[in-house]
Order: structure tokens, then C-alpha cells, then sequence
């Protein structure tokens, strides 16, 4: 039996989870230079606009920063740049029929190291109506002053 892998957490894209309903979750690993890696464990990596997007039968991350390393001096990268997804055939196959029929969205949610490897968590995503955001939000606060009512009574 194997050991449980290591997971430690980079950047977590918390406005994906308010603006979209995410329905299916996809991991995927992601094609980086030496100064990107570092600057990764620094946690310089921002997820906030970032977004999946499948060209010519290949998955890229588009929109997510990481940071220039500092260390790095004239051999550093470029912050804003796509970067290459790596997903088997058929998860790219799948994903695309599904962004391309239903008009759903490929959103990172997590980026973090899994046994050395940077791995990234697509989630297939609706994005949701302004009034559906705010009811979202309403309803999680009511559920948080349950819990509290439930907690002080114990």
C-alpha cells in the first residue's frame, strides 16, 4: 500500500468558489521553469483571474501570476505568461466537449506541491447571476450563525 501523498498549498482561488458554481474537479499538473518553481514556494502565485483555456488539443493556464523571483537576476521569467497544462488525452477530449457544448468555464482553484509537483485544481465551473452570488453569500451566513447559535448552547 502506498503512502499518503504530501500536499502543501500554494494559492487557493477563493473568488472562483463565490463567482462560479464548480461542478467537476480535474487535477493537473503544470509546465514551469526553475525561477516560477521557486518563487511557488516562496507563495508568490496569484489565481484571482485565472482561467483554463484548451488550444489545438492542449490545456493551458491563462491569466495566473507568479511573481518574479527574486534571486533570479537577468535569468527570471516572465510573470504573466501562459503555461502548459499536463492532462492525459482524454481529460483534455472530455473538458473541451464539455466548455465548448455547455458553456462552462475551466477555473484553478488550488495550486499546490504534490510530492515535489506543482499541481493545479481545474474545476469544470457555471458562473453564477449577481443576485445568485448575494443569495450565495446570504445563505453561508446563516448557516455560520446556526453553528454558532448550536456551539454556544452546548
Amino acid at each position: 500500500m502506498a503512502a499518503p501523498s504530501e500536499t502543501n498549498l500554494i494559492a487557493e482561488n477563493r473568488r472562483a468558489r463565490r463567482d462560479y458554481e464548480l461542478l467537476e474537479r480535474v487535477e493537473a499538473g503544470l509546465v514551469l521553469t526553475g525561477t516560477e518553481v521557486k518563487s511557488a514556494r516562496d507563495g508568490n502565485v496569484q489565481l484571482g483571474q485565472a482561467y483554463a483555456d484548451i488550444r489545438d488539443g492542449e490545456a493551458w493556464l491563462v491569466g495566473a501570476s507568479i511573481a518574479e523571483y527574486a534571486q533570479s537576476g537577468a535569468f527570471g521569467h516572465e510573470p504573466d505568461r501562459d503555461r502548459k497544462l499536463l492532462l492525459r488525452r482524454e481529460e483534455i477530449d472530455s473538458l473541451h466537449g464539455k466548455v465548448r457544448e455547455k458553456g462552462l468555464t475551466l477555473v484553478p482553484t488550488r495550486m499546490y506541491f504534490k510530492d515535489g509537483r506543482v499541481k493545479v485544481e481545474l474545476a469544470l465551473a457555471r458562473g453564477r447571476e449577481r443576485a445568485d452570488r448575494r443569495r450565495v453569500i446570504a445563505e453561508r451566513d446563516a448557516q455560520r450563525q446556526i453553528e454558532r447559535a448550536l456551539k454556544r448552547r452546548r
